[in-house]
């Protein structure tokens, strides 16, 4: 089944994301090798596609995991949870709908 990830920043943690980021970013590309990622990416502080000093607010991963907890378990050893970027992790069912 897919679960939604979302990760709300800390504020003033985007040296810590930036720091975090490798990290994140391999544990994401092995999910999408092993076909089960269908999106990820943040949320940018402002309107713009790159926020430069603003930062980030937080992220969305949807993924599919064989279970809740196996979601919430991936979801707490994210590295940005490791290294205090999120101050909140909220994961939950997903059904897709559209596009079909």
């Amino acid at each position: 089944m897919l679960y939604a990830i979302v990760g709300e920043d800390r504020p003033d943690s985007l040296a810590s994301r930036l720091a975090a980021r490798p990290a994140h970013v391999e544990r994401l590309t092995a999910l999408q090798d092993e076909g089960r990622l269908l999106l990820a990416g943040p949320f940018p502080a402002i309107d713009s596609p790159d926020p430069g000093p603003a930062g980030f607010t937080g992220s969305l991963i949807v993924a599919e995991f064989a279970s809740l907890e196996a979601a919430s378990s991936w979801a707490d050893a994210d590295p940005y949870v490791v290294a205090g970027v999120y101050a909140k992790v909220i994961v939950k069912p997903f059904k897709k709908a559209l596009p079909a």
